[in-house]
């Protein structure tokens, strides 16, 4: 895909669920853009190769491991981007937990609770993280969330899956208007944009 007429060069990017598929290949084209990519997910040894093919394109590259569903790996990745790179313009919020498939009448709490934590709760903190870098670095900045068609239609057995995917597309439009809540400090100045992406 030629990305030669969007130049990135100088931003840095996140991408959570970077080690594979969607993910892998959204931080692969941001590096094509210009940008340096972290890529965060559960398995090192993927994202290294992720971060070596980043650091091929000339730029670079950072391997961080974290599980969306607990915020101790949220807040270290969110730290390990400050000290390494010291901002924060772009996230992209991939990572997702779906380990089942079973209809309402067969699903355990178990994996209801990890698919609400990862796909909701990481969702949610990691951008409001990445959100008050942006403000706080006086740039502004892009928040982007994959979301799902399944968020819009159910599908047989992916009852809460689909639940969470609808989560995450009506958590994306709410948050610029609360930057300038008169309840809080007062008007944000360059708070970041926010856009929802549905994959099939």
């Amino acid at each position: 895909m030629d990305t030669s007429y969007l130049s990135l060069a100088g931003k840095v990017a996140l991408v959570t669920g970077g080690s594979r598929g969607i993910g892998r290949s959204i931080a692969l084209q941001l590096a094509d853009a210009g940008a340096d990519v972290i890529v965060s997910s559960r398995k090192l040894p993927d994202l290294e190769k992720v971060a070596e093919e980043i650091k091929a394109k000339g730029r670079k590259g950072l391997a961080v491991t974290a599980h969306n569903a607990k915020m101790e790996d949220l807040n270290n990745l969110m730290a390990k981007v400050k000290e390494e790179f010291g901002r924060l313009d772009i996230l992209v919020n991939n990572a997702v937990a779906n380990p089942v498939m079973a209809d309402v009448l067969h699903m355990e709490e178990a994996p209801f609770d990890l698919i609400m934590s990862a796909n909701i709760k990481g969702y949610y903190f990691l951008s409001q993280a990445a959100a008050r870098m942006m403000v706080a670095q006086g740039t502004g900045g892009a928040i982007v969330n994959i979301a799902s068609v399944g968020g819009y239609f159910v599908t047989i057995g992916l009852g809460p899956y689909c639940i969470s995917k609808a989560a995450i597309i009506m958590m994306t439009w709410p948050p610029p208007s609360e930057y300038s809540n008169p309840a809080k400090a007062g008007p944000a100045t360059n708070p970041p944009n926010w856009a929802v992406v549905s994959q099939p």
